[in-house]
């Protein structure tokens, strides 16, 4: 009963959240607070640029900005999340990708550059190659030569 209910609240929290970030990056939403700023900019002289006029956009902005951080990575989460699952399922599904890229992002920094500069190789690879349709991969075996020869300098 209660994971279901923490489910339902996550259901519920993510449709506002899209809500939010999408009427976040609207027109709409852009008008809506530049016309703030104006009417906020207008009444300075009716408030004497008080030091309260001046706490009442600083908290506003703070209040806002905050809660929009929380709402759009959370937002940025899901979208990344599916663009790794869409990329997985085109390296799983293509016979000459190689399925070692699958869940790639766990891997460490060190680790995504070690695999970078292999894909650098590759694209050499395939400059000097007249035919563009050749599919070019680099072994397991020029890894392990490659892994080899650092570790022993």
């Amino acid at each position: 009963m209660k994971k279901r209910l923490n489910i339902r609240i996550s259901e519920k929290f993510d449709n506002i959240a899209h809500k939010a970030t999408v009427f976040a990056g609207s027109t709409g939403a852009f008008s809506v607070a530049f016309s703030v700023i104006i009417i906020w900019v207008i009444t300075g002289p009716i408030f004497n640029y008080s030091d309260t006029w001046q706490l009442v956009i600083n908290t506003g902005t703070t209040v806002i900005t905050f809660l929009m951080v929380f709402l759009i990575q959370r937002s940025q989460n899901k979208e990344s999340l599916a663009v790794q699952l869409k990329l997985n399922e085109l390296v799983a599904s293509s016979s000459d990708a190689s399925n070692r890229l699958i869940d790639i992002e766990d891997l460490t920094q060190a680790e995504l550059e070690h695999l970078h500069k292999f894909y650098i190789k590759l694209a050499h690879m395939a400059e000097k190659e007249a035919n563009l349709k050749e599919v070019h991969s680099i072994s397991d075996e020029e890894i392990e030569k490659s892994s080899t020869r650092k570790s022993k300098k």
